[in-house]
């Protein structure tokens, strides 16, 4: 059974440097493609971060690119998103996800956890 499990969310101030964790129960996680995605009621969700397979390629949202980084450690089967500069528009439920393809497209994902909300206050 594939479980991903978000944590590190909360509220911050605005200008904060929160880091979120995933942690992901899946075999051959090293495999996937890893993503980060967010989403506030009533838009659609967005991608924030992928990372390739082998931590060498990243891609970002250009709304999020230079402030936040995407990480992973395979041996560990986790995944992190380091925020940095957080405005208020950061505000949203943030998703890691699994797949195999390099992608800021949710529908590239196969495997979703539940999702760690993020509120930024000024």
């Amino acid at each position: 059974q594939v479980q991903l499990v978000e944590s590190g969310g909360g509220s911050v101030q605005a200008g904060g440097s929160p880091t979120l964790s995933c942690v992901a129960s899946i075999h051959s996680y090293r495999d996937y493609c890893v993503g980060w995605f967010r989403q506030t009621p009533g838009k659609e969700r967005e991608g924030v971060a992928s990372m390739y397979r082998s931590r060498v390629g990243a891609v970002y949202a250009d709304s999020v690119k230079g402030r936040f980084t995407v990480s992973r450690d395979n041996a560990k089967n986790m995944l992190y998103l380091q925020m940095s500069s957080l405005k208020a528009e950061d505000t949203a439920m943030y998703y890691c996800a699994v797949g195999h393809t390099l992608s800021l497209v949710a529908e590239y994902y196969n495997f979703w956890g539940q999702g760690t909300p993020v509120t930024v206050s000024s």
